[in-house]
């Protein structure tokens, strides 16, 4: 694992609206994919601002009662914990995630967002640079 940086492993280009989109705008990218989770929202010039997920939109707007077409996410985004920085050495990002218990964190470089680390990804990384467990005893046959 070693020289690989949080870069090498983060999924870049996460699905991001810009902060000024309207609620409405955000329930249509969830309903586009399944398999989005989160919306990372950003400013114009590419500055994380925070992260909207199905249930803030919950929250925020339906729950409140809120005209999803007037509610920017600027207002709802729930401001940033955690990030990471890219340049980051990965053995380093994954001791944080486990220490804080994050499943995923976005990750920055000069305050942009470039992309989100999954703890899953990095895990699967460790398992796959892992040299394979050393035979007790090289000579027996197993039937």
């Amino acid at each position: 694992m070693t020289g690989q940086t949080v870069r090498d492993a983060m999924v870049p280009e996460p699905t991001m609206l810009v902060e000024t989109a309207s609620a409405q705008e955000a329930g249509l990218a969830f309903a586009e994919s399944e398999e989005v989770r989160a919306l990372f929202v950003v400013d114009d010039a590419g500055r994380f601002v925070g992260v909207v997920t199905r249930k803030t939109l919950v929250r925020e707007v339906v729950a409140a009662g809120r005209d999803p077409r007037e509610v920017t996410l600027r207002e709802i985004a729930e401001p940033p914990h955690f990030t990471l920085d890219a340049s980051l050495p990965l053995d380093d990002a994954y001791h944080t995630l486990e220490e804080r218990d994050l499943e995923r964190v976005p990750v920055v470089e000069d305050v942009r967002l470039v992309g989100v680390l999954s703890r899953a990804v990095v895990r699967r990384r460790l398992a796959e640079d892992e040299p394979p467990a050393a035979d007790p005893d090289p000579g027996a046959v197993v039937l």
